[in-house]
């Protein structure tokens, strides 16, 4: 219910024009965080360590589909709620993920990473786009930088920025 309310506040931060930018973590990858909502007592981490166990597996897909649900929630919100022309959506970049790609393994590579929202036109939904191995996350925040307007050599440890966005 808390992340509800959050996102009711983000969008409200928006609409109001309080706010252009907004971040909001609902978990780092190291938490230890149990979803009583979901009926899971063990700790996030403590799961995605799974060794294969199917049960520990099964947890962790429950609590990726209940985090997805809320992301959809979100998305849902910003294309109902009216800005300018259009929907808050339209004009909004919004980037949902994590750095670990498989807490199992603790890979930093092959992020499972969402862009949504046109970004004022900036952006169109280009469905699934891979990249090649090796390719920075930063690379994405320079393209998003680019498209705010604001030109920089380099973010992070950016190599360039990302083509097949727009």
């Amino acid at each position: 219910e808390h992340l509800r309310l959050m996102h009711e506040l983000m969008v409200l931060s928006f609409r109001l024009d309080l706010t252009r930018v907004c971040t909001m973590m609902w978990a780092n990858e190291g938490t230890n965080k149990t979803f009583p909502v979901l009926d899971i007592p063990e700790g996030h981490h403590h799961l995605s360590h799974h060794k294969g166990d199917e049960g520990m597996i099964e947890k962790i897909r429950r609590i990726n589909q209940f985090q997805s649900s809320m992301l959809a929630e979100l998305l849902d919100l910003m294309a109902e709620t009216p800005d300018g022309e259009g929907r808050l959506l339209d004009n909004t970049m919004l980037v949902y993920g994590g750095a670990i790609s498989d807490g199992n393994r603790h890979n930093h590579d092959n992020l499972p990473i969402i862009l949504a929202g046109g970004g004022g036109g900036a952006f169109a939904g280009q469905g699934h786009v891979d990249y090649p191995a090796g390719t920075p996350l930063c690379n994405l925040y320079l393209t998003m930088l680019e498209q705010t307007g604001l030109s920089l050599d380099r973010f992070g440890d950016s190599t360039g920025t990302l083509s097949g966005l727009s």
